[in-house]
C-alpha cells in the first residue's frame, strides 16, 4: 500500500460512518418508516470496507428473501395476520414511547388522548 495512513483513516471513516447509519436505522426499526432498510443501507457501507459485514449484509439478504418468499407463499388470511400483528407491534411500541417521554407542547388536547392515558 503506497499510503497506509490514509488507507487506515479512509477505513475508519467508513466504519464510522456506517455504524452511525446502522445506529440511526435502529433507532428507526420500531417507528414506522425505513428502520430495517436505513440498517441494510449502513451495512452496505461498512461491507465496501470490511469483509465481517460483506457476511452479515449476505446472511440478511439471504433470510429476508426466504421470508418474502414464504409470506407470499402464505394464504392471504395469514399475511393480513402478520400484518395486524405488526401494526399492533408498533401501535404498542408508540403508544409506550409517548408514555414515557411523553407528547409534545404542539399536539392539541383530544379527549381520546386522555382515554388512551397519555395526557
Amino acid at each position: 500500500m503506497a499510503k497506509p495512513h490514509t488507507a487506515l483513516a479512509y477505513r475508519i471513516c467508513v466504519a464510522l460512518l456506517g455504524a452511525f447509519i446502522v445506529l440511526v436505522g435502529l433507532a428507526l426499526v420500531p417507528l414506522p418508516g425505513p428502520g430495517w432498510l436505513t440498517v441494510i443501507i449502513g451495512l452496505f457501507i461498512i461491507s465496501t470496507e470490511f469483509h465481517w459485514a460483506r457476511h452479515v449484509l449476505h446472511f440478511v439478504h439471504t433470510n429476508v428473501e426466504k421470508w418474502s418468499h414464504w409470506v407470499v407463499a402464505q394464504p392471504v388470511w395469514v399475511r393480513w395476520m402478520l400484518g395486524a400483528v405488526t401494526l399492533v407491534f408498533v401501535a404498542v411500541l408508540v403508544w409506550a414511547a409517548i408514555s414515557v417521554f411523553g407528547l409534545p407542547h404542539w399536539v392539541p388536547q383530544l379527549e381520546v388522548l386522555d382515554r388512551l392515558g397519555l395526557r
